[in-house]
């Protein structure tokens, strides 16, 4: 299994397979042919030899009857000394906002120049 830094378990896409297709009673054959490809390619992916597009997972997964669900999550910061600002920004106006950003550039500016 591949640790992400949300401590969730990503399955490795070949130990993936190999638990869909036993869950679907399927040899790696009868889900070659499903999946109208070659048993061989089942093989590989499910060994590790390969790394199947996800498109190919996909198909793979669909014909053991599965669905692989993918979602997009916020990376959590840590440790930012950004965040700390983050409640006072969020009080300002749209025009006490913009007022900061120039604040920032013209700050920033003036570092670049010495």
């Amino acid at each position: 299994m591949i640790r992400n830094n949300a401590h969730k378990s990503i399955e490795h896409p070949g130990s993936l397979l190999v638990r869909a297709r036993a869950m679907a009673g399927l040899s790696q054959r009868e889900l070659a042919t499903r999946a109208q490809t070659a048993q061989s390619v089942v093989a590989r992916v499910e060994r590790g030899q390969t790394i199947p597009s996800v498109e190919t997972l996909d198909r793979l997964l669909a014909a053991a009857g599965f669905e692989l669900r993918r979602t997009l999550e916020p990376k959590p910061v840590v440790n930012s000394h950004m965040l700390e600002d983050s409640a006072r920004i969020l009080r300002l106006s749209p025009l006490e906002r913009l007022r900061e950003v120039a604040n920032v550039s013209r700050f920033v500016a003036g570092a670049r120049r010495v």
